[in-house]
């Protein structure tokens, strides 16, 4: 070989322009000398071709060098430090590399490429010790690499090869790039320049990436670099570690996924976001598709019946989630809330009756079938045929499996381990506990739910005092069902009782309370008290209530089902003449919309809530004009997670009552669906009545003598009035009960008396006296000559009773009319 050409073979084999190439063959013999040889150690050729290389090492290298050409030929080359002899006996520190000799070679085996290395450190700034750098090549964990400024490696330790890129043979002259293909170099090269450019060095520079071996597998590696200057300052090179740090980085991924999934999964008290939510949690980080499925009666609120085996008993699935990493991988095959329909003894219902995770390493697409394609076809289906590894979890919680989560992985991520099912656990454990709160709180929110709703009217009573629309809204899911109420009491007289409250608390015990409560007001009601009276009773009742459960001694939740706290306004209007009374105990005041559809809040004085204690309450009346609507409402309307000012929001209501609807059904939903949220922070009770006048033609009015001879004259009064009402067949009944009442009132009452009928849907008869004794239901034996009045009274009418005024009592009867429902009686 001319030195021209082994010049050449240097040139590419090294990128060192002044290394010096020898050709040995198999068994260490030189079988081609080059001038850079000659120049480097002063043997001209025709001295050491045909000679063994050792001839020309030390004594030690000498009788290491058969090792060497073993090691050669087990792993393709080598690379190190050698010591030879010059021609004039003087000692020389080579950097060394062999490889196999290029093709065409002739008998040569190996290609050896000298370099000195002491010219090396005096040349360009290199100072390599030779113990160091045998340290650095045997025996360290820590790769380590020395490149020059065209990034080529001068140097590097066998630790490195662990990194990629074969031995350190191998990588001499090379760039990054070269010796580690399919390996983004960029920006480790990016590194290099700037190091080199500046001089500062860069540590812990984390790199992740995968090697051409394992494309499964991500790896990450912690670098630093270091720039290497001659005696001058100028730049030589960068020396740069290398430690495998992949542990620690899926360590601290597997953190950081528990940590999101914290953070993501459980914001809500439904099931199917929950699931939705750990398939998002777990993609793309952790898995290529995720599909949840929770059994038919967890979405229901009950609790699935374990089998003896500890799982969950066999029953139907929906899927509750689903998510997928990659665009064209396959679609939701089962949307949400469909059936997931699975195969007997399927990975899923295994994991699903044994409640123990299942995990295929590597997942033959042909090898079992999940899915059915349909109720009426059997065949097969593969869950993701480009999955390659699978995981299905089983999702429990106290106990009791719920449902399963199944994890695929495509190409872009390594198949599932024993660390990746106890991550999984973890994350599935998690959703597992906020799926079975959800569960439980949806169990006993449709409960309260159902218990609320069976307590409030299902159909307000017809009357003929107000037309009335109402509207109930109850709390979002994480707030919980409150005890807000309101209801339509018919009264005596043609009169009727507005009410709306509402009960500390969430949940059944709230609802338990606000019945309690509402069953008093109606009792109260019946005893037709004022507005103020009723709401003191309301109140001695509440904390009465109280005391007695405190002193009992019961435990939350049943000490939070309590009345005290509660609020409630009470409203009577009387459609005879138009009078509204009201008082309000902790709630409130309502606003008035005038038939021109101004808007005005009644300025009614704020009693205490019920059961709190305070100043007793006040009364307010008014007349309100023919046509006009009360708007009730809890203080729920209104509220906005605890802000906004009073004013403000007195504005918004204002504003909401101004606009026009087509019935008042649909501006009590207009204005619930104007102030209130879907899911309220706080539950909305709105009650709205507008006012009606009876007409004059249906109310009859007379004052009788307390004369016992004017009773005929009151009998024949009503019959006549009868008679033009066109009821001449209720004159019989009505004549008895004015005689009786009428009877009674100048028997046992002073002052003047009246009469009074009134007819809408009903027939009322009323008489007034000054007494303010009551009287009372007797029932006389048959030897007693009176006391019959009452028991014919309450034998001949639907319903009697007494009210006070402050000026005496009145006495009424009612009498159902058969042609009640013919829109007659309002005028």
């Amino acid at each position: 070989m001319g030195a021209d050409e082994n010049h050449d073979v240097a040139r590419r084999w090294s990128g060192v322009a002044d290394a010096a190439p020898v050709l040995l063959d198999a068994d260490g013999v030189i079988t081609g000398w080059t001038g850079n040889a000659r120049r480097l150690l002063a043997y001209p050729a025709a001295e050491v071709v045909g000679t063994r290389l050792t001839r020309l090492l030390g004594e030690e290298d000498a009788a290491r060098l058969p090792g060497l050409l073993d090691h050669c030929r087990a792993d393709g080359g080598w690379a190190g430090l050698l010591t030879a002899r010059r021609r004039d006996g003087l000692p020389v520190e080579l950097m060394v590399r062999m490889t196999s000799a290029p093709d065409g070679q002739g008998p040569a085996r190996w290609l050896l490429l000298m370099h000195d290395a002491g010219r090396a450190a005096r040349t360009p700034g290199w100072d390599l010790d030779r113990g160091v750098l045998e340290q650095m090549v045997s025996g360290s964990p820590i790769g380590i690499a020395i490149v020059d400024t065209d990034l080529r490696f001068v140097w590097s330790n066998a630790a490195l090869a662990r990194f990629g890129g074969g031995a350190p043979a191998s990588r001499l002259g090379m760039r990054l790039a070269d010796v580690q293909p399919g390996v983004s170099a960029e920006p480790i090269e990016a590194i290099m320049r700037r190091v080199l450019a500046t001089g500062e060095p860069v540590i812990d520079y984390e790199h992740v990436g995968r090697v051409r071996s394992a494309p499964h597998r991500e790896t990450a590696h912690m670098m630093s670099f270091t720039r290497l200057d001659d005696d001058h300052g100028r730049p030589m090179g960068v020396y740069y570690t290398v430690i495998d740090v992949t542990d620690r980085h899926r360590a601290r991924q597997r953190l950081a996924l528990l940590d999101r999934a914290g953070q993501r999964i459980g914001s809500g008290l439904d099931p199917v976001h929950t699931g939705q939510e750990l398939a998002d949690v777990a993609v793309p980080d952790f898995a290529d598709l995720v599909a949840v499925d929770l059994l038919e009666c967890v979405l229901r609120g009950a609790e699935p019946a374990p089998d003896p085996r500890g799982g969950a008993a066999a029953g139907p699935l929906r899927r509750v989630g689903h998510r997928s990493a990659d665009e064209d991988g396959p679609g939701a095959a089962v949307g949400i809330g469909d059936p997931a329909v699975y195969l007997t003894g399927s990975p899923p219902l295994r994991a699903l009756a044994t409640g123990r995770p299942w995990r295929e390493t590597r997942l033959d697409p042909a090898g079992g079938a999940w899915t059915s394609r349909g109720p009426g076809d059997r065949a097969a289906a593969v869950p993701d045929p480009g999955a390659h590894s699978v995981l299905v979890v089983p999702l429990r919680a106290r106990g009791v499996t719920l449902g399963t989560a199944t994890f695929f992985r495509r190409h872009r991520l390594e198949p599932f381990d024993e660390d990746d099912v106890s991550l999984a656990e973890d994350l599935v454990s998690r959703a597992a506990m906020c799926v079975d709160n959800a569960r439980r709180y949806t169990r006993e929110r449709d409960a309260a739910l159902v218990l609320q709703r069976s307590l409030l009217p299902r159909r307000l009573p017809e009357q003929d005092a107000v037309e009335v629309a109402a509207c109930y809204r109850p709390a979002d899911e994480l707030t919980g069902l409150g005890g807000d109420w309101y209801d339509l009491i018919p009264l005596s007289g043609a009169r009727v009782a507005l009410v709306v409250g509402e009960v500390p608390g969430h949940g059944i015990g709230a609802a338990a309370a606000m019945g309690r409560l509402r069953t008093a007001v109606r009792t109260l009601a019946a005893l037709d008290l004022p507005p103020d009276e009723v709401l003191a009773h309301l109140d001695d009742l509440a904390g009465r209530t109280d005391r007695e459960e405190g002193a009992a001694g019961d435990p939350p939740p049943e000490r939070d089902a309590r009345q005290v706290g509660s609020g409630c306004l009470y409203v009577v209007y009387d459609p005879v003449d138009g009078r509204c009374a009201m008082a309000a105990a902790g709630h409130p005041a309502p606003a008035v919309v005038l038939p021109g559809g101004d808007v005005r809040f009644v300025g009614l004085p704020q009693g205490p809530a019920l059961g709190t204690g305070g100043p007793p309450f006040e009364a307010v009346e008014l007349d309100l004009p023919d046509g006009s609507t009360l708007a009730l409402h809890t203080d729920g309307l209104l509220a906005r997670g605890g802000q906004g000012a009073p004013e403000a929001d007195r504005d918004r209501l204002r504003r909401a009552l101004e606009r026009r609807a087509d019935s008042l059904e649909l501006r009590c939903r207009a204005l619930i669906d104007a102030l209130a949220p879907d899911q309220p922070h706080d539950d909305v009770a709105l009650l709205m009545a507008r006012t009606r006048r009876l007409d004059a033609g249906r109310v009859a009015e007379w004052e009788v003598p307390a004369d016992p001879a004017a009773v005929a004259d009151a009998r024949r009064t009503v019959s006549r009035r009868l008679a033009e009402w066109g009821l001449e067949d209720l004159a019989f009944t009505m004549e008895l009960v004015v005689s009786e009442l009428v009877t009674n009132a100048i028997r046992h009452a002073d002052g003047p008396i009246r009469v009074r009928l009134l007819r809408g849907r009903s027939l009322v008869c009323e008489v007034y006296d000054g007494g303010a004794t009551a009287p009372h239901l007797r029932h006389p034996r048959t030897t007693d000559e009176g006391g019959r009045g009452l028991l014919l009274v309450s034998r001949f009418t639907r319903r009697w009773g007494t009210r006070f005024t402050p000026e005496g009592k009145i006495i009424w009867a009612e009498q159902p009319l058969d042609g009640a429902a013919d829109g007659e009686g309002v005028g």
